[in-house]
């Protein structure tokens, strides 16, 4: 049987298609596109016509892949944007109407257990590393940054702590980083912010316990991609790469300091995270400095593909 697992974050909306094999899951479609459906939302408190304007163009691209792949069950799941906003029940009235199914707005406690499954999952098949463990499993997003603390055993996640915070890379470029490039007292501003939202995450998520940080969605593997010195993206050579700290801080520092057009020129960067990553970088830059400098592994296996497994029988 085929599934299809839609995540809407505040930046982006992802489909993956795929079968379902005692295996697992084999890929057959996998999209993204960037909505920005977050826009203003830490401003305003609410969704932007324009916002869902462009999410509900995406959703009926997504629905007609469905509809063409065959899929037999469909999970559309919408985190942090959706969840801050007051008009989201006219977000969901939306996506119901188009898809046929209603969007699950979950919490970030799901948020962080979907992150957990999916950036595990094929994680061992990607690097000859063994791994120390337990695992902590970070997930930049838009607007929140999800910590997960946990094991997996006989294949199965065991997720043993997390937290959701309100920091993501749309989130801090809207509060904080207004200057192209941004000023050294807006980096402050921001870096303040951050660290007080990963003390509030080390509340519930004993961070001094994890052994190996594992990195996903766009922010990450936009990192990994810089520090192969890849030309083009490539999700293949991007997946269970390992990136020193020390390669960590060097990429958030030139992120921050290049402009637009700079970071526009770089053969990795998708258009819609120019003007994002370099506060998505320094979240990144934040968690790995506050971990004692452990590596970063990226994860192209991130949350969508919890969404998709959640769907098989």
């Amino acid at each position: 049987m085929r599934v299809a697992g839609i995540d809407c974050g505040t930046n982006s909306i992802r489909l993956l298609i795929a079968e379902v094999t005692d295996a697992g899951l084999v890929d057959v479609d996998r999209r993204m596109l960037v909505v920005r459906l977050g826009q203003g939302v830490d401003a305003t408190g609410r969704l932007a016509p324009e916002a869902l304007e462009r999410t509900f163009a995406a959703t009926r691209e997504y629905a007609e892949a469905i509809r063409a792949a065959r899929a037999e069950r469909i999970r559309f799941v919408a985190t942090s944007a959706s969840r801050d906003a007051e008009n989201a029940a006219e977000f969901r009235a939306g996506i119901a109407d188009i898809l046929g199914v209603e969007p699950e707005v979950i919490s970030g406690e799901q948020e962080a257990a979907l992150s957990f499954a999916g950036a595990t999952a094929g994680l061992g098949a990607a690097t000859d590393a063994d791994l120390a463990r337990p695992y902590l499993v970070v997930d930049v997003g838009g607007g929140s940054t999800e910590f997960v603390l946990g094991d997996v055993t006989d294949g199965a996640a065991n997720v043993l702590a997390s937290r959701s915070v309100d920091v993501g890379c749309v989130r801090m470029r809207e509060r904080r980083l207004h200057s192209d490039p941004p000023t050294a007292e807006e980096i402050a501003a921001a870096t303040a912010d951050i660290d007080a939202a990963i003390d509030l995450a080390a509340e519930v998520v004993p961070l001094e316990k994890a052994r190996t940080l594992i990195g996903v969605a766009g922010t990450v593997t936009t990192i990994a991609a810089i520090s192969l010195g890849l030309e083009t993206y490539d999700p293949d050579a991007i997946h269970g790469t390992r990136v020193p700290a020390k390669t960590v801080h060097q990429i958030s520092a030139r992120m921050l300091a290049a402009t637009k057009d700079e970071r526009a020129a770089i053969g990795v960067m998708h258009p819609g995270r120019v003007d994002v990553i370099g506060a998505g970088a320094l979240v990144v830059d934040r968690i790995v400095r506050r971990l004692g400098d452990l590596d970063l592994i990226a994860s192209e296996h991130d949350i969508l593909d919890g969404i998709a497994a959640s769907l098989a029988p």
